[in-house]
C-alpha cells in the first residue's frame, strides 16, 4: 500500500511539471523514510548520487553527445547530405530521401536524436523549401530522420539499458544494426508512397552531372574514417564502447576543426549542449537508483513477477501489454526517463517470461524511437519546427505517415526475434 502511495505521488508531482529527476528522488527519499527510518534514507542519499554517476560504462553518454553536437555544428554532416542530394536529388522526393540517408549518416556517427534533428533542420530544410517542397512532409522527413540515431549504434538509450540491465553493450549496438537499417527503408518506402500518391509535395530538381556527384565523394571521408574508427573498435573487439566514446568525441573535434569549419562559437555552443543533456540525464538515473532502492525494500518489483505469473495470459500476452505500456508513456514522457524509470521494474518481469535480454532492449529503444515524434511531446518535433520557424501542428501531421511504418516495423521485431539476435549471436 505504501508503494502504491508513493506510486502515485509519482504521477502527480510529473503530471504537475516537476522535473522527473527530482520527482523520482522526492518519492525515493519519501519511501526510504516511512519503510526504513531516516538513516536509511540519509545513507542512500550520501552514497546513491556520487557511486552512481561515477560509473565507468556512463562515461559513455557525455562523450557520444559531445562527439554529435561538434559533429552537428561543422561541416561534416553538410556533406554528407550534399554527396546524398547530388546522387538522389534528381528522383521525385530525391530532396527527402537524400535527408534520410544523410541521417542514417549521422546516425553512425552519434547517438543523439536531438542533435541529428536539429542538424538536418539546418542543412535539409532550406533545401526543400528551395525546390518547393510542402513544408510539412519535409519536416516529417527531417523529425523522423532525427530518429534512426537511437537505433543505429552508437545509441544513447541503448548504452543506458545496457548500463542498468547489465547488458553486453556491444551486443546491443550489434542487434541494432538490422533494425535500424529496416527502420530507415520503411522511411525510405513511406516517401515514395507518399510523392507517388501526392506528387506536389515534392517536385523534382534538376539532374546533376556524373563529375559532380563522384566529386562529392571525397568529402565524406571524414565521416567514413570516424565510423571505421570507432564501430570497427568496438566489433574487432579492440576497444571497448567506453574507450570507443572517448574516440568518437577526440575524433570528431579533430575533424570538426580541421575539416569541418569549426570556429570557436560552434565550439562553446557544442560543450554547453553536451552539458545540458548530460546534467539532465545524469540526474535522472541518480533519481531511479533512489528510487529503485526502495522499490528494493518494498519488494515491489518480486510481487509484481509473481502476480504477473499467476494471470491467465500467455507470455506474449503479456508481452503486449508491457509494450503497449511503453508506447503510451512515450507520448507523455521523455524517452531516455521512461527507460531509466521503468526497467526496475519490467525488466526483472520480462526475465522471468524468457525473453533475450538483447532482443528486449531493441523492442524498448524502438517504442522510445515512436515516442520521439509522437504527439503531445515529441520532441523531434519540437526541435525540427523551432530550428525553422514552422508550426508545431504541421510537423505531427508530417511525422504521422512515418508512425504507421513504425507500427509495422515493430510488430515484424516481435514476431520475429532472429531479425534482431543473428547478428549479437555471431559475436
Amino acid at each position: 500500500m505504501i508503494a502504491l502511495v508513493i506510486m502515485l505521488i509519482l504521477v502527480v508531482l510529473i503530471v504537475m511539471g516537476m522535473p522527473i529527476a527530482f520527482s523520482l528522488i522526492i518519492c525515493g527519499a519519501l519511501g526510504l523514510y516511512i519503510e526504513a527510518g531516516p538513516g536509511a534514507m540519509l545513507s542512500v542519499l550520501q552514497t546513491t548520487p556520487y557511486r552512481t554517476a561515477a560509473s565507468f560504462l556512463l562515461s559513455t553518454v557525455p562523450l557520444f553527445i559531445l562527439m554529435a553536437e561538434l559533429l552537428a555544428r561543422g561541416a561534416v554532416v553538410r556533406d554528407l547530405y550534399r554527396a546524398c542530394y547530388l546522387w538522389m536529388g534528381h528522383i521525385r522526393g530525391g530532396l527527402a530521401l537524400a535527408a534520410i540517408a544523410a541521417s542514417v549518416g549521422f546516425a553512425v556517427l552519434s547517438g543523439s536524436s536531438t542533435a541529428a534533428a536539429a542538424a538536418m533542420s539546418r542543412i535539409s530544410m532550406p533545401e526543400m523549401r528551395r525546390y518547393g517542397y510542402s513544408d510539412r512532409f519535409a519536416l516529417g522527413v527531417i523529425a523522423i530522420g532525427g530518429t534512426l540515431s537511437i537505433m543505429i549504434p552508437p545509441s544513447l538509450p541503448l548504452i543506458l539499458y545496457g548500463v542498468l540491465t547489465e547488458t553486453s553493450i556491444g551486443r546491443l549496438f550489434l542487434a541494432g544494426v538490422i533494425p535500424g537499417l529496416l527502420t530507415a527503408g520503411v522511411y525510405v518506402v513511406t516517401i515514395i508512397i507518399q510523392v507517388r500518391r501526392n506528387p506536389e509535395i515534392a517536385p523534382p530538381t534538376e539532374r546533376h552531372s556524373w563529375s559532380d556527384r563522384w566529386g562529392s565523394l571525397p568529402k565524406t571521408w571524414p565521416a567514413i574514417a570516424l565510423v571505421l574508427l570507432v564501430l570497427g573498435g568496438i566489433y574487432s573487439g579492440a576497444i571497448t564502447a567506453t574507450e570507443a566514446a572517448a574516440v568518437g568525441a577526440s575524433g570528431a573535434m579533430v575533424i570538426s576543426i580541421a575539416v569541418g569549419g569549426l570556429r570557436w562559437g560552434g565550439f562553446v555552443e557544442a560543450f554547453r549542449a553536451t552539458l545540458g543533456s548530460t546534467s539532465m540525464i545524469f540526474a535522472i538515473v541518480i533519481g531511479a537508483m533512489v528510487f529503485s532502492y526502495f522499490l528494493a525494500i518494498t519488494e515491489v518489483p518480486q510481487n509484481l513477477v509473481l502476480w504477473v505469473s499467476e494471470l491467465p495470459l500467455p507470455n506474449w500476452g503479456i508481452l503486449i501489454i508491457i509494450i503497449l505500456l511503453y508506447l503510451v508513456l512515450g507520448f507523455f514522457i521523455d524517452q531516455i526517463a521512461i527507460i531509466i524509470l521503468t526497467l526496475p521494474l519490467i525488466f526483472p518481469l520480462v526475465m522471468s517470461l524468457g525473453y533475450d535480454p538483447i532482443w528486449f532492449g531493441i523492442i524498448v529503444t524502438k517504442t522510445a524511437e515512436m515516442g520521439l515524434v509522437s504527439p503531445p511531446l515529441g520532441m523531434n518535433v519540437f526541435v525540427a519546427c523551432g530550428a525553422t520557424n514552422t508550426k508545431v501542428e504541421d510537423g505531427f501531421r508530417g511525422v504521422t505517415p512515418f508512425l504507421f511504418g513504425d507500427v509495422l516495423l515493430l510488430i515484424l521485431l516481435i514476431a520475429f526475434p532472429n531479425i534482431v539476435t543473428y547478428l549479437p549471436s555471431l559475436m
